[in-house]
């Protein structure tokens, strides 16, 4: 289809899930599934089983008769998804769909999504939680609107040069002000109890010299797979300096 002089067409073929769904709460479950294939045209034959389909996809089957404004999170998100697929859409567009629910709610999205995936529909998530964006095929990552880079996780990774180390068994917040004090190249990320330090070397005597030098000689020092948090945060520092570097060119 074109976008431009077939839009009615191709609406028929994608679906849009916002950070919000338009759920009416005072509708059940299944009514609000039932609105929402009215208003994409599901033809009456097939309304009945499309919804007893979406319900037991979505896990919801068991809460078809409560009112939506009395789902958890999770639970509204999931009856959202139900309604943006009524109509066996190809294209599925989802802008922060687990923002705020809990870490066993999201993690059931996503086995929801990765059926859809499976089966056939492409499926677009924008997401601030970066461990989801590993569970795409392909990531951009963007900063201001503007795409940074772009590719496969592991195309995305080796954006970040040489090697991270994982530190452990110490204070993680003085530790990354001593790093950042006597490397000041280096990327430091703390991420809980643990500390994430990318250098362009591997050369990790070298590294617990620094450790020794701050009084933090009794860390645990391991080299790790960067975490995709860590990679973004490198590509935004390098875009900085070269922001900076052309500001300083200019002036």
């Amino acid at each position: 289809c074109d976008v431009v002089r077939e839009p009615e067409r191709v609406k028929e073929r994608i679906a849009y899930m916002s950070q919000r769904f338009g759920l009416y709460p005072d509708l059940s479950v299944k009514e609000n599934i039932r609105f929402y294939a009215d208003l994409y045209g599901v033809p009456r034959a097939d309304m009945h089983s499309r919804i007893e389909e979406l319900l037991a996809f979505t896990g919801l089957a068991p809460f078809r008769r409560r009112l939506a404004g009395r789902l958890s999170g999770g639970m509204k998100q999931k009856l959202g998804l139900a309604c943006a697929l009524v109509h066996q859409p190809e294209v599925l567009l989802l802008d922060e769909p687990t923002n705020g629910v809990d870490p066993v709610s999201r993690r059931e999205f996503w086995r929801v999504l990765n059926r859809l995936a499976h089966d056939g529909v492409t499926v677009f998530v924008s997401t601030a939680y970066l461990d989801e964006a590993e569970r795409c095929t392909r990531l951009a990552l963007l900063d201001r609107g503007r795409v940074l880079a772009q590719g496969t996780v592991q195309k995305i990774r080796a954006l970040l040069p040489g090697v991270t180390w994982e530190i452990v068994g110490v204070d993680p917040r003085a530790l990354a002000r001593h790093l950042r004090a006597v490397l000041p190249g280096a990327l430091v990320a703390a991420y809980g109890d643990r500390l994430q330090l990318a250098l362009a070397g591997d050369d990790e005597p070298a590294i617990r010299r620094v450790l020794g030098q701050g009084g933090f000689a009794e860390a645990a020092v391991r080299p790790i797979r960067p975490s995709l948090e860590t990679v973004f945060l490198g590509v935004l520092a390098g875009v900085a300096n070269a922001r900076r570097e052309a500001g300083e060119a200019q002036a």
